[in-house]
């Protein structure tokens, strides 16, 4: 069977768009329906521990919608009321996500392969009584985090109740065992600190009730991901939810056969294509965009070598003599490409958003790139209540952008 033909030019715009940058941002402010709006289209938001410009979750809003009220995130996530009720809950997608509290089943259907955390399911071989003893605190003191369940039973058993002197490391591993499990999610949080409590108290019942057969689950969720992503490989797809190869191949034939999904070839992919049937082609994107390392348009690196011609690694893990940008760096999206990077600190201390190397790509406009970075950076700067950007030494692009923040 003949298969339709993509250019990478074409590819690349429909990623752009199913991402949500081929639509202007807001000219007033950001409200709950923009929220709700971005995340229709890229579907989670990944967390991360790492704050030394901005955390993870919060930047690609910024990023799509421009500067908001981050306690926009903060209420959808982590708080409940019969006027706002929670729209996000926490769980193992790509990483640890907020994704929408509707698709808390797809998530528990068995289609997406247990993790990390099922390594420490010898700890409870070894500790049988410590699954229990921790959900009977969360009920009691919930939301809590690990350090106060911790405290609470180490009260309890030396009041004498049944139990032990657990250690430690083993209650925090129990606690991210039942996280992983779905038994536990967060209910809210503190100072970024996980709060655990039991899921029925988090996820609403009707929601919490249904069951999704692990087909049904695995189709939903690539789905979801082919709305996010517009086009890409099977892979590309299967890494969007962290789903093993057979349950995605699988799923990917069925959508295929519904319609969901058109198989396509694009110039210069080693591998095969879909499209997501309702995927726009925008004639051309324009607009700018800082984009965090954990930015589902780049989190996949090879993706977004292969879209972008950019070849991007996070170095927070390499030693600092060998990096080659800097510790946390941040792609800089302008009309459709990826056209330089800066690595970014907010110094609060200092109140300034720090530049600590800024770099264009070869072949690009140096002067164009370097005036619109400045806006962006001037933009992030007053986002994150700072006063000012300050640039360092390093990289080409430093020497005139140093002048245009002044």
């Amino acid at each position: 069977m003949s298969t339709t033909t993509i250019s990478g030019p074409v590819a690349r715009r429909i990623a752009l768009a199913a991402q949500g940058f081929a639509e202007a941002r807001p000219g007033g402010a950001v409200t709950r329906r923009h929220l709700q709006r971005v995340l229709s289209r890229i579907q989670l938001l990944q967390l991360d521990s790492v704050n030394v410009a901005v955390r993870a979750h919060y930047m690609p809003l910024f990023s799509r919608l421009g500067a908001y009220d981050s306690a926009l995130v903060d209420d959808a996530a982590w708080s409940h009321s019969a006027r706002k009720p929670r729209l996000l809950v926490e769980s193992w997608a790509h990483e640890a996500s907020l994704l929408p509290v509707a698709d808390w089943p797809l998530l528990r259907s068995g289609a997406k392969r247990m993790g990390w955390w099922t390594n420490y399911a010898r700890v409870l071989e070894q500790t049988p009584q410590l699954v229990d003893d921790i959900l009977t605190v969360v009920k009691e003191h919930g939301p809590i985090g690990a350090g106060g369940i911790e405290r609470a039973l180490e009260s309890d058993s030396g009041r004498g109740k049944p139990g032990s002197w657990w250690e430690r490391s083993e209650v925090k591993k129990a606690c991210e065992w039942l996280f992983g499990m779905g038994q536990l999610t967060t209910g809210t949080r503190r100072s970024f600190e996980r709060l655990y409590d039991l899921t029925e108290r988090v996820v609403p019942p009707e929601i919490l009730s249904r069951t999704v057969s692990p087909e049904e689950g695995a189709r939903e969720l690539i789905t979801r991901a082919a709305v996010a992503l517009g086009i890409g490989t099977e892979p590309d797809l299967r890494d969007y939810y962290r789903l093993g190869p057979d349950v995605s191949k699988r799923a990917v034939a069925e959508l295929v056969e519904e319609g969901v999904l058109e198989p396509v070839t694009v110039d210069g992919w080693p591998a095969p294509a879909y499209r997501h049937f309702a995927a726009k082609a925008p004639r051309s994107v324009t607009g700018r965009a800082l984009l965090s390392p954990f930015d589902p348009l780049i989190w996949e690196r090879a993706r977004t070598e292969r879209i972008f011609d950019f070849f991007y690694r996070i170095e927070i893990y390499v030693p600092e003599p060998k990096r080659i940008y800097g510790y946390y760096v941040f792609p800089f999206l302008l009309d459709g490409e990826l056209v330089g990077r800066v690595d970014l600190k907010a110094d609060r201390a200092a109140g300034v958003l720090r530049v600590q190397g800024a770099f264009a790509e070869p072949g690009v406009d140096a002067a164009r790139v370097a005036s619109e970075l400045a806006g962006e950076l001037r933009l992030m700067a007053e986002w994150q209540g700072l006063d000012g950007v300050a640039v360092g030494e390093r990289g080409d692009l430093a020497p005139v952008l140093s002048r245009l923040v002044r």
